[in-house]
């Protein structure tokens, strides 16, 4: 074991023969945990702190405008140009996308429309 692990574990016993850790909020809780197992090992504390800062990897962020993209087509007339120029866009998106690699699904998914229009008749 590294001098600085035994330190930390040190410390941690210490802190809980004083009680410290002691009713914590979650305590008895099981931990949730990420799966990171895709992420190389000295990549994980990068990506950790980056994402706990509102960052999102290119692909997510991507993801993200795609869906948003595809949520404003929905409201927009289709004989407005405005909806030519944002369905321009999201194929655009789409390509880039499915040139890292990544499936466009998500857009295309027929789950998707069936479950926006039972929540529009519920209402």
């Amino acid at each position: 074991m590294w001098l600085i692990d035994e330190l930390v574990e040190q410390h941690i016993r210490e802190a809980q023969e004083r009680g410290e850790l002691s009713n914590l909020p979650g305590e008895g809780a099981p931990l949730v945990l990420e799966d990171n197992s895709n992420v190389p090992p000295e990549l994980r504390t990068a990506f950790h702190l980056l994402k706990n800062a509102g960052y999102l990897p290119p692909e997510l962020e991507a993801r993200q405008q795609a869906l948003a993209l595809h949520d404003l087509l929905q409201t927009l007339d289709p004989d407005k140009p405005q909806w030519a120029e944002v369905s321009k866009q999201l194929i655009l998106l789409e390509s880039r996308l499915q040139q890292a690699g990544l499936s466009c699904d998500f857009l295309h998914s027929s789950y998707r429309s069936d479950i926006a229009r039972r929540l529009g008749q519920e209402k």
